[in-house]
């Protein structure tokens, strides 16, 4: 996986470039490269221990530490890099007289580093577990009639319920989008992490979330990693309206709206139908203002060609670290966070309202319940 490279890289990274030159005896220098590598690779060694990552069911305590930990190695790798362009500038323009030798030891620079790492870590971690804000935002659509000016829709995007993020936080979601009085709620994915058998106690506060036109959802990649079919059941239990590969038109102050939403692109593993918005589309009425559910943006171009005319995503986090929220988005078609034009539609990416537990951290980029409002063209 993808991780668990990543984390190869920075192993070494922080291996030859940290801990090898450490002014300490080999014995410590071999501790501390057993101990990075174990912080590198945990990812790994609780798929090959639990069978799984998506869902790790251990005690807060220990999600947190394993978290922090993981957080400190990449903000290090980070830190590291950027003093080693420094150290290149300066050997560079050392004959100009412009660099001044440092000020403190090998050993203490070192140690000056780490520490610059592991509190901010700390922090992110505390960022990424509390409540999300409601973030409040609007777009203009050329063909939204004007009874549906000022239409207001909450999206709670990577809400990720699981051992990390329990009850109490899904009931503050709650509790915050209930007090928008939204006309709609919409959910674009990762809604949990883990079976209904494990989550049924922190999912239960969704069936109290309250809407005029009510709450509908499409499904995201980690909905499939823990009985798909079981969890669309569970929502539907809890009042919400799944959109997979299809629509529903909602009668609005005498409009027509059509909503849509498409499934993931990792069904294709568990040979379950992937996202179809042909499908999804079939038999929308022609001059209805069409609103998709998406849970990644990749497929934006696609579903502008179809006749979108907003499309709502997730799946990015926004990349959670500022700073490295650039490379995640790279492979996700350039999209990360905010609001895009593409073509005629309208996009936006949530930063999502939770996050994965097996990287608890935001720095810089911080979680959002968003409530966006409708505008009619001037």
């Amino acid at each position: 996986m993808m991780i668990h490279m990543f984390a190869s890289l920075i192993f070494a990274y922080v291996l030859i470039r940290l801990i090898l030159l450490l002014p300490v005896r080999g014995a410590i220098k071999l501790l501390a490269a057993v101990l990075l590598l174990l912080v590198s690779q945990q990812h790994l060694v609780i798929r090959y221990v639990f069978g799984r990552m998506s869902a790790l069911e251990l005690p807060i305590p220990v999600l947190l530490v394993l978290g922090w930990s993981f957080a400190t190695l990449i903000l290090l790798f980070m830190l590291l890099l950027a003093r080693d362009v420094f150290l290149l500038l300066r050997r560079l323009t050392r004959g100009t007289g412009k660099w001044a030798d440092p000020p403190f030891s090998r050993g203490r620079r070192q140690a000056i580093l780490t520490g610059m790492a592991m509190v901010p870590a700390a922090y992110g971690v505390r960022q990424g577990v509390i409540a999300p804000d409601v973030h409040e935002t609007e777009t203009r659509l050329p063909g939204l009639p004007e009874e549906l000016d000022g239409l207001t829709l909450v999206q709670i995007s990577d809400l990720h319920v699981s051992p990390l993020l329990q009850e109490q936080r899904t009931r503050e979601v709650v509790d915050k989008v209930n007090a928008l009085k939204p006309d709609l709620i919409l959910f674009t994915g990762d809604m949990v992490d883990g079976t209904p058998e494990r989550r049924v106690e922190s999912v239960a506060p969704l069936k109290e979330l309250r809407a005029r036109y009510g709450v509908f959802g499409c499904a995201g990649n980690h909905e499939y990693y823990s009985d798909y079919a079981a969890w669309m059941r569970t929502f539907s239990e809890l009042g919400l309206t799944m959109l997979l590969n299809s629509h529903a038109v909602l009668k609005i102050r005498g409009q027509e709206l059509v909503l849509a939403g498409v499934t993931d692109i990792v069904s294709n593993r568990f040979f379950l139908p992937g996202p179809d918005i042909a499908q999804a589309l079939a038999g929308a009425p022609k001059n209805a203002v069409r609103i998709l559910l998406d849970h990644r943006p990749g497929n934006a171009h696609i579903n502008a060609g179809a006749g979108v005319d907003l499309q709502l995503s997730g799946h990015t986090h926004g990349g959670q670290i500022l700073g490295m929220n650039q490379l995640v988005a790279q492979f996700n078609q350039g999209f990360l966070y905010g609001w895009y034009q593409v073509g005629t539609m309208r996009l936006y990416v949530s930063s999502g309202a939770g996050l994965w537990n097996g990287l608890p951290v935001r720095l810089g980029v911080p979680s959002e319940i968003a409530r966006i409002v409708l505008r009619s063209a001037a």
